[in-house]
């Protein structure tokens, strides 16, 4: 059995208006160009749940941090990693979810759609990934639902 490529792309911009559009549309492009999982497209809803990540992510960088972003898209076995650089060190705080809370629910969705979630501060700034499966269909059956 042949190993899937490994897939990788980086961006790096500046914080900004219409930062958060352009990565979703990077991260749209850069699906658009990889095989699925049985040599088909990545289905849809993988790609709106990415866009929709990258959107989140970024969209918290431009608000919390100055400098530059850098985006990182990596797959590897399935997973679709999305990793957001700034230059900010807090790390962000997942909020107890609240119907009445106006805003601030960009973290909650994002842990709704992925597979995973860490923050990590480095040396400068942080680290911001989540991981997401890009075949749903294998995911509900290796897990059983």
């Amino acid at each position: 059995m042949q190993e899937a490529p490994i897939a990788r792309i980086t961006h790096a911009f500046e914080s900004g208006k219409g930062s958060a559009s352009h990565a979703r549309s990077i991260a749209a492009e850069f699906l658009g160009r990889l095989p699925g999982q049985r040599g088909t497209a990545v289905p849809r809803h993988v790609v709106e749940s990415t866009e929709l990540v990258v959107s989140e992510l970024v969209t918290n960088a431009c608000k919390y941090a100055p400098g530059p972003i850098v985006l990182e898209l990596h797959v590897e076995g399935g997973l679709l990693e999305v990793t957001v650089r700034d230059s900010e060190p807090s790390t962000p705080t997942v909020r107890t979810a609240d119907p009445d809370r106006i805003g601030q629910h960009g973290l909650e969705i994002v842990m709704a759609v992925a597979e995973s979630f860490e923050a990590r501060r480095e040396p400068i700034g942080k680290r911001v990934t989540a991981r997401i499966v890009l075949d749903g269909a294998d995911r509900a059956r290796t897990s059983g639902g």
